[in-house]
């Protein structure tokens, strides 16, 4: 489930935005923000500390530690009770609207009475909005494109969130006396980028103890359907499961039916009824007869169907059958497979804990190699210096000499300028032992600057890796609008990989990138761009992610031996092809 990390962050980001609407300080605002954050990321349940050790966190003094001890006992904050108080309602709802800040939110409802998305959207259309100061018609394109998010979004959750929830109530029916088998299926499985409610199937003769559980869950809200084979449950945060319970011997036909995606699933019984069968969620059967052919398990399903067993993250009608009928599904990469982290930072600019701290969790992850890659001066808010990333080098050497099973990497994020060019100059590029470059602001430049200036980064000599290349934010924020085709032909030209953002907001490349960069001949690397060490297991997503896309371990650049790695990364363009 949520932890409590993740509600004190959402509430104090909720307070930041409250300051902001009222006209508040903003640098009280601003250290909000920062707190909502640390908390975030922090390492230890905060549930478990007291007002003293979560002094301990990062950006989070006496009367922040104060509003979590109060939040975490009652449930509630007094000031933020206030805040809320004297905003309206609708201007709450307002600012939860992508691309619409809380500044604009309240102009809106003070010039216009706009207090709900309905009331925006005539006013939008009324072309009323364009007599305000500070909006426009490039606003209004903008306002519209958050809504459609939003809409988009609807009730679907991000992966982690979905995949925290599963998995700890998978823990606790498989605890249950009689359960033989439980997992989660649907497009969890399939690690879909957003989950719009959670399967979970359980093996065992008897249904009723799974089913009873269900309802006594601290985290369940509402029971919305009770029966005797399906239980469905609506979560305190709003999110349904669906608990199915198959008898043992109907566990492989019934995990393969429920995970999907439907129009694989179609796939599959359309090759059933070839054979003259008939595929359910309890087994393969004889049309004619009605006999039981199999059901115990995934593989002998396919198997019977002339199939290989088919990964859950290629079931999506993309061509998986046709490969599998010719013996030609990718052998997909695996977490297991990753050898190092290549985009990471630390608090030196916007990272949550120490590098010392970051190493060692690298560390005890088992890579073989882990970069560090803190941002460069041209994000003014982190205040990079020359002598600040030199002094960072210099104690990554002498990590790295203390960490003999793990070599250190000495990199640094670039930005990527409105015009193509990255921060530092060329002759102290070269000092890195590799450099990634990202777009961080000028989103809403036109097609042809945003498709130059991404190019113009390829082609670099000193850029190994594009970072999270659309720059997407799921929900939030869309991707820039460049011709990225013409990109990922400039990565395979000049040698440049591109990110697989594993961050759980991002997933960027998300899977139909992958699929159309890999036609290209690109190489990808999965970089988990964490900011604290709970972030380092997010790597899980951007694998699952990779997958999706169909790549193999020689897609992925994080999984070569650190020699062949090097060469890569100083763009040695004979190395791609493995030679």
């Amino acid at each position: 489930m949520v932890r409590a990390n993740e509600e004190v962050q959402a509430l104090l980001q909720e307070y930041a935005d409250l300051i902001a609407i009222t006209g508040g300080d903003a640098f009280k605002a601003r250290a909000y923000e920062k707190a909502a954050r640390a908390v975030g990321g922090y390492h230890a349940d905060v549930s478990t500390l007291d007002a003293k050790q979560l002094r301990d966190i990062p950006n989070v003094g006496r009367s922040i530690a104060e509003k979590i001890v109060e939040y975490l006992a009652s449930g509630h904050v007094s000031a933020v009770e206030e805040r809320r108080e004297a905003i309206p309602a609708g201007v709450r709802e307002l600012i939860t609207i992508p691309m619409l800040g809380p500044k604009k939110a309240m102009v809106l409802h003070e010039e216009l009475g706009i207090s709900s998305v309905d009331q925006l959207l005539d006013a939008i259309q009324q072309e009323r909005l364009r007599d305000l100061k500070g909006f426009g018609e490039k606003t209004e394109e903008n306002i519209l494109h958050g809504i459609r998010l939003m809409q988009k979004a609807g009730d679907r959750i991000l992966l982690d969130a979905a995949m925290d929830t599963a998995e700890q109530l998978v823990a606790e029916l498989s605890r249950i006396t009689g359960c033989a088998r439980c997992g989660y299926a649907g497009s969890l499985r399939r690690m879909r980028e957003t989950i719009g409610d959670i399967d979970v199937l359980v093996a065992a003769e008897r249904s009723a103890p799974f089913m009873e559980a269900l309802g006594s869950l601290p985290y369940t809200a509402e029971v919305i359907a009770h029966g005797e084979k399906k239980t469905s449950i609506r979560t305190t945060k709003g999110l349904q499961i669906d608990v199915r319970v198959l008898p043992p011997d109907s566990w492989g036909a019934g995990l393969q039916y429920f995970t999907g995606s439907k129009a694989h699933n179609i796939r599959t019984r359309e090759i059933a009824v070839r054979h003259k069968l008939k595929l359910s969620e309890y087994g393969l059967f004889h049309a004619r007869s009605g006999k039981k052919i199999t059901s115990e398990t995934e593989e002998e399903i396919y198997a019977r169907l002339g199939l290989p067993w088919i990964p859950p993250t290629l079931r999506e009608d993309r061509g998986e059958i046709a490969a599998g009928l010719r013996d030609e599904l990718p052998e997909l990469v695996q977490e297991s497979d990753i050898r190092g982290d290549l985009h990471t930072h630390t608090d030196l600019t916007d990272g949550l804990a120490p590098l010392e701290e970051m190493v060692a969790a690298a560390a005890e992850r088992g890579y073989a190699y882990y970069a560090v890659t803190d941002h460069a001066p041209d994000l003014a808010m982190q205040r990079m210096t020359k002598e600040k990333i030199l002094a960072q080098r210099e104690r990554v050497r002498e990590l790295d000499r203390a960490h003999h099973g793990m070599r250190l990497l000495h990199g640094t994020e670039l930005n990527i300028g409105p015009d193509g060019t990255v921060d530092w100059p060329d002759d102290f590029l070269e000092t890195f032992d590799l450099c990634v470059a990202s777009v961080h602001s000028h989103f809403n430049q036109s097609r042809q600057a945003l498709t130059r200036r991404l190019v113009r980064a390829c082609e670099n000599p000193h850029v190994s890796v594009i970072g999270h290349p659309t720059t997407r934010l799921l929900g939030k924020r869309p991707g820039i609008d460049a011709d990225f085709d013409a990109v990922f032909e400039a990565c395979a030209r000049t040698g440049a990989a591109l990110e697989i953002n594993a961050h759980p907001n991002r997933l960027d490349l998300c899977d139909d990138d992958i699929l159309r960069a890999k036609r290209y001949g690109v190489k990808f690397a999965v970089n988990s761009d964490a900011h604290a060490v709970t972030h380092l297991p997010y790597m899980r997503y951007g694998v699952g992610t990779a997958q999706r896309g169909w790549l193999t371990r020689d897609d992925v650049i994080n999984t070569w031996p650190l020699a062949r790695l090097r060469r890569f990364l100083r763009k040695d363009l004979t190395v791609s092809s493995g030679h």
